[in-house]
């Protein structure tokens, strides 16, 4: 689908699929943590009275973590290719999780559950690019090595 997207641009559709998307989540975290410090990600985006009469609210918190769970789906989406772009995705990622390690417990304003949530995400990055990857590599292996027969 990306290749769909940026077929007339194949140096931004390098870009796109190099660049690990769990670092969209770090770069909107650190922007308004710089910013405005711990406070802004406990407002309400929107509330609903649901059925049962209660309100449910969902915050900007919320809001960051869903958007670190749909950045998750489209890294889980890019590592089933076994091209050698792939690997240079996952070297990315895993740097990307160092950083949400490092920052997690060394910046002040990053020590915070939602904080906490995108720097698992960012190792669930890893731990199923490569899985995902390798189980990709071993079927394409089967395959290959099927049709030489």
């Amino acid at each position: 689908m990306i290749r769909r997207l940026y077929q007339g641009n194949p140096i931004m559709a390098a870009i796109i699929f190099i660049i690990p998307l769990t670092v969209l989540p770090w770069i909107a975290f650190n922007i308004v943590g710089m910013t405005s410090g711990v406070g802004p990600w406990h407002g309400v985006v929107f509330d609903l009275t649901m059925l049962s009469h209660e309100v449910w609210e969902f915050t900007w918190r919320d809001l960051l973590a869903l958007f670190g769970v749909v950045c998750l789906f489209g890294e889980v989406v890019k590592s089933t290719n076994t091209s050698a772009r792939s690997v240079v995705n996952h070297i990315l990622s895993t740097l990307v999780f160092i950083v949400y390690l490092v920052e997690f417990i060394v910046i002040g304003f990053a020590a915070q559950s939602v904080f906490f949530m995108l720097t698992v995400l960012a190792l669930f990055d890893v731990l199923a690019g490569v899985a995902i990857s390798i189980t990709s590599a071993r079927r394409d292996l089967a395959v290959d090595h099927g049709s030489a027969l």
